[in-house]
């Protein structure tokens, strides 16, 4: 990849990474606020577990994808990015654009999930 492809990714990346760290900031506030609002209603007790159950997730998976982000700087840092972890063959620009993070070409990535490797 081109060190002006490289450069772009990264700010691409530490863009993302911010964001999803601002997300999660704002998620934990929220769930905050909701386990301060005293003691509600059967209905509104639901609403709270379901509300505190949807945050914890999406923290979940703001933080595997953050563990990604962070591989992918570290490839960069190795001139590793953009080559295929399974493989070794180039992802095709396309992809990257797409999902900078990506470790796997599309041909492995569909393997690792059919197989769960």
């Amino acid at each position: 990849m081109e060190p002006e492809q490289l450069d772009m990714a990264r700010r691409t990346l530490l863009r993302m990474r911010d964001e999803i760290l601002k997300d999660v900031q704002h998620s934990h506030e929220a769930s905050r606020e909701l386990g301060q609002d005293g003691v509600p209603d059967i209905g509104d007790m639901s609403s709270t577990t379901y509300s505190k159950d949807v945050l914890f997730n999406l923290g979940e998976t703001q933080r595997r994808t953050i563990q990604d982000i962070d591989a992918a700087l570290e490839r960069i840092d190795k001139d590793e990015y953009g080559i295929c972890v399974r493989c070794d063959e180039d992802i095709p620009q396309r992809r990257m654009e797409v999902r900078p993070f990506s470790r796997y070409c599309v041909e492995c990535k569909s393997e690792v999930e059919k197989f769960g490797e």
